[in-house]
């Protein structure tokens, strides 16, 4: 007998016996097997926008898979507003803005599954995940990962001292926070300037609580510069650039940590060390993309972004299976999210109809260029997208010049007056030519940016050659784009992911 289990669609459930109750879609025990044509993993924003995309494009096979007991994934705790500016053309709160993709996904009638935790995809494109109902193997004709990301824990960082209660990330703070009504903390610390730890200062603020500090080991904010200015600045809460926690106090509870400034190697530089009292201590120290499971499936990870390496349709080196969202490369923006998350759906909808299956690449040839003496790794039709001077990494890694493509990049450090250039440079010839550039009045680390790339006219290359994205020397004389064309909303917002 098959494992009985709900499956809800639209604003119903279904107990299912039998593999047939489902139509064309099907779900089984490790004993039997089925196939779905395509498996959303993940029930967030990325989720269902790349589920909501696909079934528009004539994809009616589908089930999203979430480990939650609800869809949404973080943007249920994330009360805030700032959500939507792009998409909406409005300010929304994180659940707000998740409620109207329920919705959606409720109206078009895709099916979804959560308390369902998967535990191994295989290179097949085999599904095992564990559910209330038991275990379950399905078998997907395509996969869209979008796992989000996690936050890194005090062990990541590995802040010596002792281990008393009171040490959260700033997630958790706001999970305890937003959706169990539990306060934290009184007098708090929080290490890290990232948003989330920022958004949790103005919140922690608003709660009663009394912010001591932000304390951020970078000499800029790793943040957003709106959430500098909304959440710190407006409730002249400290900002403490190149300075970091060096010891925890406390028994059961934290009673203080020691901050120090460091120096450009990020070393405490002696002399400098003080103890603020606390009670809490809240850990904003940045996000990994959440792949576990990508692991399993053999898919080749970045090692900058720590996401999957994928072509221009975010298909990853393995055949069928695409990433999108963060679990593919950080976001700062939800709204980015979703844009990308759609372009996921309609080339996983492109595969399932045309079974078309690009040529593989690896890590090697995706963070480096192809040795002059070697012969590129990449058929004629592919170019390898690598980062250069000033960028830290670029998405996709690989891309055809075929056809138009959006680069998603991050700069190493913050500028101002800066031109990026997209360069096609052929290794055999030596030639070097620009095929797209920004100039941008303002870059920082915490601001993804985005380039299109139009699909070139003719390629005269020999077929060994890259691509490479570099900040270029400026000109005085060129206009310059004032950084994200929707900067000014979104300074007026507060939202972000």
């Amino acid at each position: 007998m098959g494992i009985r289990m709900k499956i809800r669609m639209g604003m119903g459930m279904i107990i299912v016996n039998e593999p047939d109750d489902l139509g064309s879609a099907s779900v089984c025990g490790p004993t039997q097997c089925r196939k779905v044509d395509l498996v959303v993993i993940g029930g967030g924003p990325a989720g269902m926008a790349a589920a909501i995309e696909a079934r528009k494009q004539s994809v009616h096979d589908i089930l999203i898979l979430e480990r939650e007991p609800s869809l949404g994934g973080i943007l249920n705790q994330c009360i805030h507003d700032g959500f939507g500016l792009e998409i909406f053309r409005e300010a929304l709160t994180g659940p707000e803005y998740m409620r109207r993709y329920v919705q959606e996904v409720d109206e078009l009638g895709i099916p979804y599954l959560t308390h369902c935790m998967v535990l191994e995809i295989t290179p097949g494109k085999e599904i095992i995940a564990a559910t209330p109902e038991g275990l379950l193997t399905i078998r997907a004709g395509a996969i869209i990962l979008s796992m989000g990301c996690r936050e890194r824990s005090r062990g990541a960082i590995r802040i010596p001292g002792s281990r008393p209660a009171g040490i959260y990330t700033a997630g958790t703070a706001q999970h305890f926070i937003n959706l169990k009504d539990l306060m934290v903390g009184r007098k708090v610390v929080i290490l890290g300037s990232g948003d989330i730890g920022m958004i949790m200062a103005r919140r922690l603020t608003l709660e009663g609580a009394r912010v001591l500090a932000v304390v951020e080991i970078l000499p800029y904010s790793s943040g957003l510069p709106r959430n500098v200015v909304q959440c710190l600045e407006d409730y002249n809460i400290p900002l403490l650039l190149s300075h970091t926690v060096t010891n925890v106090y406390g028994n059961e509870r934290v009673d203080g940590v020691q901050i120090s400034e460091v120096g450009p190697d990020f070393v405490p530089i002696p002399g400098t060390s003080r103890v603020m009292e606390c009670d809490t201590l809240l850990l904003s120290v940045g996000l990994i993309p959440e792949n576990e499971l990508s692991k399993t499936a053999s898919v080749e990870l970045d090692p900058i972004t720590k996401g999957a390496i994928v072509d221009e349709d975010l298909q990853t080196t393995v055949p069928g299976l695409f990433a999108c969202g963060n679990v593919l490369h950080v976001h700062d923006v939800v709204d980015w999210v979703t844009l990308e998350a759609e372009h996921a759906g309609r080339s996983a909808a492109r595969f399932l109809h045309q079974k078309q299956i690009p040529p593989s690449f690896s890590v090697a040839s995706a963070t480096s260029p192809p040795s002059p003496t070697s012969p590129s790794p990449l058929p004629p039709s592919r170019r390898i997208v690598r980062p250069g001077k000033g960028i830290r990494y670029v998405v996709p890694q690989n891309i055809s010049l075929e056809k138009d493509v959006t680069l998603s990049l991050r700069v190493e450090e913050p500028g101002r007056d800066v031109t990026i250039e997209v360069i096609h440079i052929d290794q055999k010839s030596g030639t070097q030519s620009c095929i797209a550039k920004k100039l941008i009045k303002r870059v920082n680390p915490a601001e993804m940016i985005r380039i299109p790339v139009k699909a070139a006219e003719r390629d005269d290359s020999s077929g060994e050659s890259y691509v490479e994205l570099q900040i270029a020397d400026s000109d005085p004389n060129e206009k310059r784009d004032g950084g994200d064309p929707r900067e000014k909303n979104r300074m007026e917002g507060g939202g972000g992911t």
